[in-house]
């Protein structure tokens, strides 16, 4: 027994040994736990629910652990920490998430001057988008077959950020643009010399769908001019989507779904398509849209276990869902009598969605506010 004690002891002292050691020889995932970026921070505002939205990313972006990394290692040098293999984009528990994330705070910094939180977020956003960073992050992506990581989701998140920051009235946005430019144009680049050998569309619920990321990437494409881009996304959700009926809605949602393959693929074809063609090709996608105002005609999803990674996925659905149906709605013509199906129904799915947005669980606190900010702040709406 004395032997097994002493084996034991010995274990735990070469486990602390091994670990990333901060100055003065404390381990870094504790001295980060140690340190609250909350702590100095006001309460939210009463009744300012991105507040409460922007107070959870502060809190993730620059969180390293628990983390998910999505790595193609080309040789052993390669097992390395988030940190190091994505030295802007590490916190959040993934790449996706922590881009986002900066996303959110960026999105705030825009929509609402007055928020207490505008120092602190300017802080955050400048620790991560330095030069060296980002040169960091272009150096990944050009490694050996890495062309696809975090294609199309993340990077399409990557491109609205760089919406956010090119359509900012703060001083900061224009250099944080232009310091990040290096990682836009490589992922635009990427994107154009994916999308023709792209056979088929994707029409999964999940990060990899096409009908999601081409509408931010269009959105993306307008904020900068960049018409060839935009013309190269438009033929190519026209030839995946322009000819589809009678989307299976019923069918939906799948068990681990945050995103409606049939709500995005109608929200992406309304920014492409002239109203009274959109409001034509709807009746025959989404033939079941009542006329009657009802909202009761699509149940928002269930999560039974919020502390369940995967499982959580359906309040992002109900979150995503409803920005889908405002936008819908926006882009028929007004006397359009499915306008009030499609609001009521989102005003449902909203208020499940955004009462799901906590910090009790991480495995959707480090995302769902992401998906609260787009929707509350109408992103990807024009205004009417």
């Amino acid at each position: 027994m004395r032997y097994g004690i002493l084996a034991a002891g010995l274990g735990l002292l070469v486990l602390a040994g091994c670990g990333p050691q901060a100055p003065g020889g404390v381990p870094t995932q504790e001295a980060e736990v140690q340190t609250d970026p909350l702590a100095d921070l006001p309460p939210p505002r009463e009744g300012v629910v991105i507040d409460r939205f922007a107070r959870l990313a502060l809190s993730c972006i620059h969180k390293e652990y628990p983390n998910k990394i999505s790595h193609v290692l080309n040789s052993a040098a390669d097992a390395a920490p988030p940190r190091q293999l994505y030295p802007a984009f590490y916190g959040c528990f993934d790449w996706h998430s922590s881009v986002h994330g900066h996303w959110l705070l960026a999105r705030i910094l825009n929509t609402d001057p007055q928020t207490p939180y505008a120092e602190a977020i300017k802080a955050a956003l400048a620790q991560s988008f330095t030069a060296e960073n980002i040169a960091g992050e272009v150096a990944y992506f050009q490694q050996p077959d890495r062309a696809s990581f975090e294609r199309p989701y993340g990077t399409a998140w990557f491109l609205q950020l760089m919406t956010e920051l090119r359509q900012a009235d703060y001083p900061e946005a224009a250099g944080w643009a232009e310091t990040l430019a290096p990682l836009e144009t490589l992922i635009a680049d990427y994107t154009s010399a994916w999308l023709p050998r792209l056979v088929y569309p994707i029409r999964a619920g999940t990060h990899n769908q096409t009908a999601f990321a081409f509408g931010l990437m269009i959105d993306w494409a307008d904020a900068t001019g960049n018409t060839a881009f935009r013309e190269q996304i438009a033929a190519k959700s026209l030839e995946f989507y322009a000819g589809d009926v009678s989307c299976p809605l019923a069918y939906e949602p799948s068990g681990e779904d945050f995103l409606s393959p049939c709500l995005m693929e109608a929200d992406l074809m309304r920014r492409i398509m002239r109203r009274e063609d959109f409001a034509a090709w709807l009746t025959a996608f989404l033939p079941l849209i009542p006329q009657d105002g009802r909202g009761d005609w699509l149940a928002p999803g269930v999560v039974l276990d919020p502390s369940d990674g995967k499982l959580v996925h359906l309040d992002g659905l109900n979150l995503s869902r409803a920005w889908a149906m405002e936008g819908i709605a926006a882009a028929l013509p007004e006397a359009d009598p499915r306008r009030p199906a499609l609001l009521a129904s989102a005003a449902v799915h909203k208020e499940s969605g955004v009462a799901a947005v906590s910090e009790e669980h991480y495995a959707g606190s480090h995302w769902l506010a992401s998906f609260a900010t787009y929707l509350e702040t109408r992103r990807g709406i024009s205004a009417e």
